[in-house]
């Protein structure tokens, strides 16, 4: 069964952030509205154009999903 896009990102959560996707981690976690279980790109890209006030750029994001791609769906 395919990992949620959420699952995923919280193994990028760290106390002291590296990097945007670090970041992103960690505020999704503390986003409780975050859609959780979602697969779905548009879903996922339509919440956080309403609602990721805490992303600089949605470039984050996709980089992310990128990830997500490769390494969860082979």
């Amino acid at each position: 069964m395919l990992k949620s896009f959420y699952h995923f990102l919280m193994k990028y959560r760290h106390p002291k952030p590296q990097n945007s996707i670090n970041h992103f981690a960690n505020a999704a976690y503390e986003d409780h509205s975050f859609p959780k279980n979602s697969e779905d790109y548009d879903e996922l890209s339509n919440y956080l154009e309403l609602n990721g006030q805490y992303l600089p750029s949605m470039v984050v994001f996709d980089e992310a999903w990128e990830i997500y791609i490769v390494t969860e769906r082979k």
